[in-house]
Formats: structure tokens, C-alpha cells, sequence
């Protein structure tokens, strides 16, 4: 899933494909196939996860005679760059995963079927959908895909660095988490530090979800619906106490992208790092004895951005094939293939009714299920999110070097207002 983060700000294509069946109001519940049907699938998950849910696809199609889907891997950023023109062509698929910020996107452009009735089934409301998830598939009052993939960003820190810190548990407030991080920073005093207490990065953040978790954990937040309120008194105290303990203490290096990040927990030069799921196995594959942690809480409460990936009819799909994409979803939640698919994917289980026995086998999926209740979906709705998040991206990389969050962030929220159209 480290693939998917190369793919999470979509650029928005340049041409406006014409493109049908967006507005589709065909009752997949009840628009049964009234003879066998295919339908092909794109998704991303090109490792152990897409092995799994090739598995649970195969599955399906052994467990009933009328419906076939064919699963074709892709890497995301082929999904991105193909999936317009390939339905203009109408050679497309008729079901996507994407990163769900990129759902308003395509919807937008007509490319996704309105996924209403889906959720107004009986089967659905029964499933225990986690509700923050399915958030973040809701585009102007209507829903257009379903959850494949919800995960709050966390902290994976290295247990023999805080061991030789003397470190004996990980923090829960900001205050501490500095204090370690001071503690756990090498080198301080000569200006270049051999060992940072964390990797903060300033700018493309993983999941560009870094700066949204910490804005929550104070009280504020991004956009408020159409309006943008990333200059508000809370969030410029975010950005003054971040920028302050990287400026002044060197906690973390500046100028840190999430894949500088990445490289520099995983060379032993940083003790933590906000991250998701894939970060374990890096840690892993790298000899770090790692712990996973909810991400401190803030003045305001403990809160995370969330990861999300989503699935979607297409417009390519007529009205039996969307009825037998509702059938494959149904069956994708169930108990059974929840638990299966959450253990596959290294991802917290997407219905909230499974008890933590299902997933206890998977430690990393363990630990994540703990803190999911935290989660928050990042930007749900948005449809020109990437303009959004570069206008964040410039606040917080010059705020770390020395600017003035409040001037920074004002500006900063003019871009996001423009964005948001309003």
C-alpha cells in the first residue's frame, strides 16, 4: 500500500470526458441481472492486500452462477492517468478502487454512479458500516462509492532508541510527546542533530493527512463544509507550537517530504514518525524493533486524519451490472470477509461489530482497530482537494522555516477559499 501514496493528490485532468450514467437512478436492489453478468474491476492493490481480496473476489464468483467479476491489478497512478479516457472509450472497468479523496473527482466529471440506493438497503444498514468511513463517500448529499480502506494515521516509534532514552512509555499529551522528542534528539546543540526525536515533514505529508490530524487535535480543522477555515485562531496555535518545537529545539529536520520521512525512520536517524499501516513492514524489513501508537492528543482531544480507499461504479456500467456490483459489495462486508479482508490488507476492520478476536492474530491491524475510533476522513467531498492541500503544503513548510503561521495561514486560507469556489 506504500505505492498508494504517490496517487493520493490526483491532478485533475485538463478535459472534461462526456461521460454517462453519473446521475443513473436505477435501484441496483432491485434492477436484478435477469441472466449471467461481468464485470471487471481495476484496483491498486498490487501486494499481500491484492492477493486477498483477489481471493475473496474468486470466492464470490464460486458462491453464485450469475455474476462474474475479473480483477485486473494496476498501480494506482495507471488508475489515475487511464480511468477517464478509458471510459470516453468505453473500455473502461465497472468497478474502481481509488484513493477515496480522488472520489469527488470523477464524480464530478461523471465518471461515478450515484450509490444511494446501496446504502438505503437492508443488508447495508444491518452491516455496521464505520460511519466516519462512509463519511468520506458522500459527495453533495449522495454516495458514490463504499469503503474498501479506512486507517488513522499513527506513530511508529523505535523501542531501542526510547529504551535508551530511558523512555519507559509513549506519550499521550503534545507537551510530552515534545519532551521525548527532545530527549530522544542527538546532537541538538550543534545545529545538525545524528538523531531526531521525529520526523515532522512540512509538506506531502503521508496521506497529506499530517497538518489535518494535528489542526484536529486542537480544535480545528481545514474546510468547513464549502468554507475554508484553515486561518482560524486554533490552527495558527497549532502551527506556532509545531513550528516552535521544530525551530527551536530540532526535534526534526526541516524541508521533510513524507518519503524523506519515511528514510529516515527507517535508517535509524529519527525515533518516530507519523505513518500508516506499510510502515511496519519497512520497520520490519529494517531490523527496527517498532510499537504503534495513537497519535498524542492535542489541547482540544486525540484525533487523526484518516487513509481512505474507496470503490465505485463506473458510468460504463448498465443498470443489472451496477445490481451486481450492490451483490459483490454485500458480500464484501460480511462478517466473514471483513475480518479476512482486514487481516489481508493490514487495514482496521471496516464494520465496527467485529470484536477484537477477529483481527488479534495481526498485531499492526490490532493496534490500528484501537485508535480507528479517532479517525477522521480527510477533505470528504472536495473535489479540488489537491489545491486545497498545496495551499496547506506552502503554509506549514514556511512556518517550520521561520515564517509567521498567522500571516501564512490567512493567505493560505484565500488559496483554499478560491479552490472551494466559493
Amino acid at each position: 500500500m506504500k505505492k498508494l501514496l504517490a496517487t493520493l493528490a490526483v491532478s485533475a485532468v485538463g478535459t472534461v470526458l462526456a461521460l454517462t450514467g453519473c446521475s443513473n437512478s436505477t435501484n441496483s436492489t432491485a434492477a436484478d441481472a435477469s441472466g449471467p453478468v461481468t464485470l471487471t474491476f481495476w484496483h491498486g492493490y498490487t501486494e499481500a492486500d491484492g492477493k486477498v481480496l483477489d481471493q475473496i473476489v474468486d470466492d464470490f464468483n464460486k458462491s453464485q452462477n450469475t455474476i462474474t467479476i475479473k480483477t485486473t491489478t494496476k498501480p494506482w497512478a495507471v488508475i489515475g492517468d487511464t480511468l477517464l479516457t478509458s471510459l470516453s472509450a468505453k473500455n473502461g472497468p465497472d468497478i474502481v478502487a481509488l484513493p477515496a479523496e480522488n472520489l469527488p473527482v470523477y464524480a464530478s466529471k461523471g465518471a461515478l454512479q450515484k450509490l444511494d440506493d446501496f446504502y438505503s438497503s437492508a443488508s447495508t444498514q444491518s452491516a455496521s458500516l464505520n460511519p466516519r468511513a462512509v463519511e468520506m463517500e458522500k459527495i453533495g448529499g449522495s454516495y458514490y462509492g463504499v469503503p474498501t480502506g479506512f486507517v488513522p494515521l499513527s506513530v511508529i516509534y523505535n523501542k531501542a532508541l526510547f529504551q535508551k532514552a530511558g523512555i519507559a512509555t509513549f506519550p499521550t499529551t503534545w507537551d510530552e510527546w515534545v519532551a521525548d522528542a527532545k530527549k530522544l534528539t542527538v546532537g541538538a546543540d550543534t545545529g545538525t542533530p545524528g538523531q531526531y526525536g521525529l520526523a515532522l515533514p512540512d509538506h506531502a505529508t503521508v496521506g497529506n493527512g499530517v497538518w489535518a490530524s494535528l489542526f484536529y487535535g486542537n480544535g480545528g480543522a481545514i474546510v468547513d463544509g464549502d468554507k475554508s477555515v484553515l486561518d482560524s485562531q486554533a490552527n495558527q496555535e497549532t502551527l506556532a507550537y509545531w513550528s516552535k518545537a521544530v525551530h527551536d529545539f530540532k526535534i526534526s529536520p526541516t524541508g521533510l517530504d513524507g518519503i524523506a520521512s519515511d528514510k529516515l525512520f527507517s535508517s535509524g536517524k529519527a525515533a518516530m514518525e507519523i505513518g500508516g499501516p506499510w510502515m511496519a513492514g519497512v520497520a520490519k524489513d529494517n531490523n527496527i524493533d517498532y510499537g504503534i501508537a495513537a497519535i498524542p492528543a492535542g489541547p482540544k482531544g486525540q484525533a487523526a486524519s484518516a487513509i481512505g480507499i474507496s470503490a465505485a461504479v463506473t458510468s460504463q456500467a448498465d443498470a443489472a451490472k451496477k445490481a451486481a456490483a450492490g451483490k459483490f459489495f454485500d458480500y464484501l462486508f460480511t462478517k466473514d470477509n471483513a475480518a479476512k479482508w482486514s487481516l489481508g490488507s493490514g487495514w482496521p476492520p471496516l464494520r465496527t461489530d467485529l470484536p477484537a478476536s477477529a483481527v488479534s492474530s495481526n498485531a499492526v491491524v490490532s493496534a490500528l482497530s484501537g485508535i480507528v475510533s479517532t479517525a477522521r476522513p480527510l477533505l470528504p467531498g472536495v473535489a479540488d482537494s489537491s489545491d486545497v492541500l498545496t495551499a496547506v503544503d506552502e503554509a506549514t513548510q514556511k512556518s517550520l522555516s521561520g515564517g509567521d503561521p498567522a500571516a501564512l495561514l490567512k493567505s493560505a486560507s484565500q488559496s483554499v477559499q478560491q479552490a472551494l469556489g466559493k
